[in-house]
């Protein structure tokens, strides 16, 4: 057993004044494991539940109030109010010196659209989080921290979109769930002219513990160097590990026409998977008609996570949200993580404003109280996975009816076409007389008619095939997969895809007129 998760040594936090360092807070971690859960207080119910959206928005910290507005930093704080969604207190201490001191709460700190509404705000509100906002004008948002263990950034296209988490619990499981909270944060301040800052936070919840020492430097992309420290009070059915949470309501692939006048809603459309033995993946998500859990095993994985690749703005038409700006959000494991698997959780939605898409990394065995876990990890920020893949890339993922122009009513009502587009410098050797060679299958029915065609107009190689037969057995969807070959030599990451077959109307075209 490391020395960290010894259990031998109780240590209480700092008081204002005293020394703060990251091992005193992985033994305070350890040591509130073997005591009884204490949820925090929440307080002021009536009063946040008029805190809603509008309300919170029509609240702003004032800029001359912010942390380290006068120091020669690379970043300023501003500190969020608690509202109606954001209901715990946390407590948020500065680090000067390697001395600890907490920030006290004062509604000076901000200022109000609505005046009466700042008159009955009581001195001890308390903060719900903080956000880094980097010099200049306008200062570049860097990362926010609010509610729960929830944290996100903008990325180098300044754009919020997904979420990370701290640690996902029995995620999937329904009323199960549950959402430990970052209760304590410590910033330390950092040098003139400094590249990189650091946060320390304090996880507390019913099942688990925790110390977080996050390392933050932002080259272009926001990259986030964490350590992570877990311990556990109690049994969990599924500990998911840099959990990150997003959004996707339709694309190209499942559009619904008539539903919303925009084309495509997403913060993402693909879950991005290299695994340990450099096998790349590529998941496209769905909007599934039930609840769907899927788990892609693997042994010290090397990457994965939840990219927006479609940067097109025509596809989303949306200049207020910039779908096409939203971040991907990339997790790079810095040791060994053993043997696991890649958890994707995906609910049925008809709205954008719900996160829908959960992705975590889940290790294996039980997950049983007493256990200590160490999990460190890069989570890269950006518009693209770091050092993508050389081989071919999938673009698109488009379905419809299945067969050529003119046989539809041959067909099934559970057959269906699927469209994949493929690019990348691999492919450029290959031309019309001498095409790359398509490998599809599927775990379940039968695989129609597949064949490769070139777009001319968009320099990319198109997959056609068709998917037929009876609906899988126990209600699960079929798992289709694909690559790009030349012989045995694999040119694309592996697609994938979970449909669900859904019959279609026989009538397919209009009736003929009648007198």
């Amino acid at each position: 057993m490391p020395s960290w998760a010894r259990a031998d040594i109780v240590a209480p936090l700092p008081a204002d004044g005293e020394t703060f360092d990251f091992e005193t807070l992985v033994a305070h971690a350890r040591s509130l494991s073997q005591q009884p859960y204490q949820a925090p207080d929440e307080r002021y119910g009536e009063l946040l539940n008029e805190i809603g959206y509008e309300a919170f928005m029509g609240i702003h910290a004032r800029k001359e109030a912010a942390l380290w507005a006068d120091a020669e930093t690379p970043v300023t704080v501003e500190f969020f109010h608690l509202d109606q969604n954001a209901r715990k207190p946390v407590a948020i201490h500065v680090v000067e010196s390697g001395r600890s001191r907490r920030i006290a709460y004062d509604g000076n700190l901000f200022r109000y659209d609505d005046p009466a509404l700042a008159e009955r705000l009581p001195a001890d509100l308390g903060f719900s989080g903080f956000r880094m906002l980097g010099r200049g004008e306008p200062a570049r948002e860097w990362l926010a921290f609010k509610g729960a263990s929830y944290f996100r950034s903008p990325g180098a296209l300044d754009q919020y979109g997904l979420s990370a988490r701290g640690v996902a619990i029995d995620t999937g499981y329904d009323s199960d769930e549950a959402f430990p909270d970052f209760s304590q944060y410590w910033l330390i301040k950092p040098e003139p002219n400094a590249s990189t800052l650091t946060i320390c936070a304090l996880l507390e919840g019913e099942h688990i513990t925790g110390a977080y020492r996050i390392v933050l430097s932002r080259p272009d992309d926001v990259i986030l160097d964490i350590e992570t420290r877990l311990f556990q009070r109690r049994d969990v059915q599924r500990l998911g590990i840099a959990p990150l949470t997003s959004m996707f309501w339709f694309s190209e692939t499942n559009a619904r026409r008539g539903v919303d006048w925009r084309p495509e809603i997403h913060d993402s459309d693909g879950l991005a998977m290299t695994t340990g033995n450099d096998e790349r993946l590529w998941r496209a998500l769905v909007n599934p008609p039930r609840t769907q859990y899927s788990a892609f095993q693997d042994n010290n994985p090397k990457g994965f996570g939840l990219l927006q690749r479609d940067r097109v703005f025509d596809h989303y038409q949306d200049p207020d949200v910039a779908f096409e700006n939203r971040p991907s959000l990339w997790v790079e494991p810095l040791h060994d993580w053993g043997r696991g698997h890649v958890g994707l959780l995906e609910l049925p939605t008809d709205e954008e404003v719900y996160d829908n898409i959960n992705v975590f990394w889940v290790p294996a065995g039980k997950a049983a109280a007493g256990d200590a876990w160490q999990f460190d990890y890069r989570l890269h920020w950006g518009a693209d996975q770091p050092n993508p893949t050389a081989l071919a890339r999938v673009m698109s993922t488009r379905t419809g009816r299945a067969g050529a122009p003119g046989t539809y009513e041959d067909q099934s009502v559970l057959a269906r076409k699927f469209v994949i587009d493929f690019a990348g410098a691999t492919l450029d050797e290959f031309n019309e007389d001498n095409p790359p060679e398509p490998s599809v299958q599927a775990s379940h029915g039968q695989i129609d008619n597949p064949y490769v065609q070139h777009v001319e107009q968009t320099g990319r190689w198109r997959v056609f095939f068709d998917w037929k037969g009876a609906l899988p057995p126990n209600d699960t969807p079929v798992d289709l997969q694909a690559t790009l070959r030349r012989g045995d030599r694999r040119i694309s990451e592996t697609w994938l895809y979970a449909y669900y077959p859904e019959a279609l109307p026989r009538q397919l075209h209009a009736e003929a007129a009648t007198d």
